[in-house]
């Protein structure tokens, strides 16, 4: 993956698929202390310390479709690059949280990437699950949270092309005003 924000996709996808109802996703931007962080978590159903023991290797997967699985491994692989960490921490019927920090001016940070597409495709295609998008830049920050927008639009559903079209706009628009990549 050549951006974070395909990572952030990526990690998503794995908490909808276990059960999550609920995913933050909080990413800060510190320039003064040159970091970037990604902070995902979620109320799947987690992990055993087993699983996540193994989560790491890329050639473990709980997916039966295929027997590797990248993601994670690619995701720590990419942040280590950049002199920046990885945690995961996870425990079974409780949820995930995963961590990524980067050196924000390390020449081998990945670009953070089209963010705004990334929301609206996780929006787009898991309805019933409410997502909470907090993003800090410099002190300054913007929040999306999906059920206030729920409780605004009533019986619309929130995937609805014109509901999708505002959503990317606020997060553009959203991300301009506190001086964060859009």
């Amino acid at each position: 993956m050549l951006e974070i924000s395909l990572h952030i996709l990526d990690i998503v996808e794995n908490s909808t698929r276990a059960g999550a109802d609920t995913v933050s996703i909080d990413i800060i931007e510190d320039t003064a202390r040159d970091i970037l962080s990604v902070k995902i978590r979620d109320n799947g159903s987690g992990m055993n310390e087993d699983v996540l023991r193994k989560v790491i290797d890329p050639f473990f997967t709980t997916k039966t479709v295929r027997s590797v699985g990248l993601g994670l491994p690619m995701l720590a692989q990419a942040a280590e690059r950049t002199e920046g960490k990885f945690i995961i921490e996870s425990k079974g019927g409780e949820g995930t949280r995963v961590v990524a920090d980067f050196k924000l001016s390390n020449i081998d940070r990945q670009p953070l990437g089209d963010i705004s597409s990334t929301l609206v495709t996780l929006i787009a295609g898991n309805k019933d699950v409410d997502f909470i998008y907090r993003h800090e830049h410099n002190g300054q920050v913007y929040i999306l949270d999906t059920r206030e927008i729920k409780k605004e639009i009533e019986d619309i559903p929130i995937n609805h092309v014109d509901v999708l079209s505002f959503i990317r706009n606020h997060i553009i628009e959203g991300l301009k005003e506190i001086g964060a990549e859009a």
